[in-house]
């Protein structure tokens, strides 16, 4: 509890969840104005949810080095200002009669690339703010603001669609980026000037990241996990709005209420990770966990009205419960035990593969979508997914209970 007396963290905290809030009532009403409204079909679908995750593929690398030659606060700032902007001129472009799939495209790949510069920035900000020994209590708080808008975000959302319009629900998303963007300008703590290069050279420090990254066994296993998971996942996001609504006949509201389901197991997930860690080892949660939550994810396809939805809704709450305690101890794992110079390159260098996967993912599955039909697709999706556990199964984390000191973890990458 000791960072709820930490003013700055407090101020994170609070734009952070409204941020999230207005992100996950966007992720889910501008697929909802997209299939509902502008009549998308599968590939087109893929093409709205690769186009939300390109930027990690494209930019994510160099965004690591430039996000280390940078004060993080201002440009998160920028970057909250900047999505508001792209958010709101959807509704605006509806209003005018003037909207159309194209622009949510592109709407999506901008939002997409202001994100990677926030996202990775934000994760290198953290330490700065709270100290490495707060990491997991200052990312367990932050990931349960997370899991509840995860909860409640997209049945708002869905209802928003329903009876308010698609196009209007986008308004939240910006006014949540604007909200983000007050409270972060309020943190008074001073941020360390970045570390300069004598000679900087953009693919040496590139190189650098990746080589921190990939010459550490364990982090190899753990990117290899959330990357392939992630994957799967982009295959889904290109088919899971079409079976609700196509194939299952839910409502808009109701779909929104589903998907909802999972940010209710998010929230326990991160209220309890810390207490998960200490009860079963920081490195063993990292494995276990994810082999006794994930496989309830095989629920989604027997999705029906009625008592057809309690086992999915179900089944996605502890899915999600596993997800996040597993991204909570990696996350604070890999935080700790990089030096504060290589933090941005570090994260940008994991998020490149694990992030990079998902639009690749969402290509694939809006293929899929069109050759094979929505239904097979989700099943491919699915076991995807749950078998990216394998990689943290069959790795040195099976042999550990609590993570090693960074001079192990380094001597042995």
């Amino acid at each position: 509890m000791a960072l709820w007396g930490h003013p700055d963290f407090r101020r994170l905290w609070l734009g952070d969840t409204i941020s999230q809030f207005g992100a996950n009532i966007g992720s889910t009403v501008i697929p909802l104005l997209a299939a509902g409204v502008l009549n998308a079909t599968p590939f087109e679908m893929g093409l709205l949810a690769a186009a939300s995750m390109m930027a990690f593929l494209v930019i994510g690398l160099p965004a690591g080095v430039w996000v280390d030659r940078m004060r993080r606060k201002p440009l998160m700032i920028a970057m909250d200002v900047a999505r508001a902007a792209l958010m709101l001129s959807v509704p605006v472009a509806w209003w005018l009669g003037l909207l159309d799939l194209p622009q949510l495209i592109v709407v999506s790949l901008a939002v997409g690339v202001c994100t990677v510069f926030f996202d990775v920035a934000y994760q290198s900000y953290l330490p700065s703010l709270v100290g490495r020994g707060q990491l997991l209590e200052g990312n367990s708080k932050l990931q349960a603001s997370l899991q509840v808008a995860e909860a409640s975000g997209p049945a708002i959302g869905g209802y928003a669609a329903q009876f308010l319009g698609a196009a209007n629900g986008v308004l939240a998303t910006g006014l949540g980026y604007l909200s983000s963007a007050f409270f972060l300008a309020r943190i008074k703590t001073a941020e360390p000037a970045p570390e300069r290069h004598a000679d900087p050279h953009l693919r040496r420090e590139i190189a650098e990241g990746l080589r921190f990254v990939f010459g550490n066994a364990t982090l190899r296993r753990i990117v290899a996990c959330t990357g392939t998971s992630n994957f799967f996942h982009g295959v889904q996001s290109a088919v899971t709005i079409l079976f609700l609504l196509n194939v299952a006949r839910l409502g808009e509201g109701t779909a929104g209420l589903l998907l909802s389901a999972g940010g209710i197991g998010g929230v326990i997930g991160a209220a309890l990770a810390h207490r998960i860690g200490l009860l079963v080892g920081q490195a063993r949660m990292i494995w276990l966990i994810p082999l006794l939550t994930w496989p309830f994810a095989l629920l989604l396809p027997f999705t029906s009205n009625g008592w057809g939805l309690v086992l999915p809704m179900a089944g996605q709450a502890v899915t999600v419960f596993g997800i996040v305690v597993y991204n909570i101890g990696q996350v604070s794992y890999r935080q700790a035990i990089c030096p504060d110079h290589l933090l941005g390159r570090m994260n940008a260098s994991i998020r490149w593969v694990v992030w990079g996967t998902t639009p690749l993912g969402a290509l694939l599955g809006g293929g899929l979508g069109s050759w094979i039909g929505i239904v097979p697709t989700l099943w491919v999706s699915l076991v995807g997914a749950v078998g990216g556990m394998a990689w943290v199964l069959l790795s040195p984390l099976r042999t550990m209970r609590d993570l090693p000191a960074v001079s192990s973890v380094e001597a042995h990458g």
